[in-house]
């Protein structure tokens, strides 16, 4: 017997007509534009309590991440290690780099760490070269390890306490999520960069230290975002129903949130990439956060 057919990912928020304040005729034209793939007035659900947030692409420009945050690692990863090796904080790193490089030994380009081997000057240059280029490796195929995360991590710290680097936001992020605080939503990270990289963004920001905005943070270490059962862990965590709401930007996540039973919204930015039309036909899509209505807001 074949399954019932899926309900669209858009009945909660424009299907059903949920757009406060909209009269029908808005409401039609807002869900056209948005199958458009523009974004729509949408009305969150009475039950939602918390809104769970992806980093990249969703409260964060793209454009930050590719040309600020991960060059500054690609150009600055030998000069740390070679500042830093000696700290209990790196050799931790290094050790765990060089078990995730054992088990990655079966793929294509892999690079090993090696241990010393007697000669301190030459093992110190060969080891620290082998971490740079699989850090590099690592970043070329954009993979998620969480490892590779803390590394990432510990530097970028060192750069925002500093005052070099600030992070960036789109500006429609904190004017909303501060008026989703003040109606009682609680809000939540879920990012594949480290939590500590996480906080570091919110606290060393264009718009200053935004940390206070944000309930509780979450890494690859609860789990892939591209599985289900992450968004269950999360919402076990936090002692909250699975019925709430995740923004992101990425369809593959979405559907997984779904499949946990969490609303989800995907935010189309400038400069992220095309959805199909399939996509913008099944999603609820928003171009900002202010065209999220929330019942207790009206």
């Amino acid at each position: 017997m074949s399954s019932p057919p899926r309900a669209s990912g858009r009945a909660w928020l424009c299907a059903l007509g949920l757009f406060s304040g909209l009269s029908e005729a808005q409401q039609v034209d807002s869900r056209s534009s948005s199958r458009r793939g523009k974004g729509c007035a949408l009305s969150v659900p009475a039950e939602v309590t918390v809104i769970l947030l992806d980093i990249e692409s969703t409260t964060t420009p793209i454009a930050f991440v590719k040309d600020i945050l991960f060059p500054y690692i690609k150009d600055n990863v030998k000069e740390y290690l070679q500042t830093h090796w000696e700290e209990e904080e790196c050799q931790q790193g290094v050790n765990l780099l060089r078990k995730q490089a054992e088990e990655d030994s079966h793929l294509d380009g892999a690079v090993p760490i090696p241990a010393a081997s007697g000669n301190a000057v030459g093992d110190l240059q060969r080891m620290i070269q082998a971490v740079v280029v699989n850090e590099c490796w690592q970043m070329s195929l954009d993979r998620k390890t969480t490892v590779l995360k803390h590394l990432q991590g510990h530097m970028w710290r060192a750069a925002f306490k500093s005052g070099s680097m600030k992070a960036e936001f789109f500006e429609d992020v904190v004017p909303a999520v501060r008026k989703w605080r003040e109606v009682g939503m609680k809000v939540y990270i879920y990012s594949s960069g480290s939590v500590e990289a996480q906080k570091l963004l919110f606290g060393h920001s264009t718009e200053g230290d935004i940390l206070e905005l944000v309930d509780g943070h979450f890494g690859t270490e609860i789990g892939h975002k591209v599985e289900s059962e992450s968004y269950r862990k999360i919402a076990s965590s936090i002692g909250c129903s699975i019925n709430n709401l995740f923004l992101t930007d990425v369809t593959r996540k979405a559907s997984a949130a779904e499949e946990a039973d969490m609303h989800v919204a995907v935010v189309v930015r400038s400069g992220n990439v095309g959805l199909t039309d399939d996509d913008k036909t099944y999603f609820s899509l928003i171009t900002s956060f202010s065209e999220l209505y929330l019942p207790s807001s009206t």
